[in-house]
């Protein structure tokens, strides 16, 4: 069983490419919705969209065949809850301080960390960037 951590928010290709490769790799496939008050903790900002709508749009993803709400920042919390035996992240974490230890916490309980090359050219935080320069811009005009 795998489980696919991540928040999800403005969905795009990187995203459904994790879950697609996540899913090549483990027979069933969890994706971790991290909650709007666990991403404001650990980013600093909420999501755009919220996390009722997160979880449906990744639930609706024909590679996942469940979709939690992760709402505790600890991995291995999320863990001991749901007991997967493959983490699947994006290359973007890998020999990082944060990936390191997650992958020290996951040896520890039997759980292979698998990385994922990142998808050059797109992500959340771009995203999100173009939308407040398109904001402003429209708010400047104004």
């Amino acid at each position: 069983m795998g489980y696919a951590a991540g928040a999800f928010d403005l969905f795009h290709i990187g995203h459904l490419n994790v879950l697609k490769r996540a899913r090549e790799r483990c027979d069933y496939l969890i994706a971790g919705v991290v909650s709007d008050e666990v991403l404001e903790l650990t980013k600093g900002a909420r999501p755009v969209i919220p996390l009722a709508e997160r979880l449906e749009i990744v639930r609706s993803i024909r590679y996942v065949d469940e979709a939690v709400a992760e709402v505790v920042p600890d991995k291995l919390e999320t863990w001991k809850a749901v007991r997967y035996t493959h983490f699947f992240k994006g290359d973007d974490w890998k020999g990082t301080e944060r990936g390191l230890a997650l992958e020290r916490s996951f040896d520890a309980v039997g759980v292979e960390v698998v990385y994922f090359p990142y998808t050059e050219g797109t992500s959340s935080t771009r995203l999100r960037r173009a939308l407040d320069l398109l904001e402003s811009t429209a708010t400047a005009s104004n």
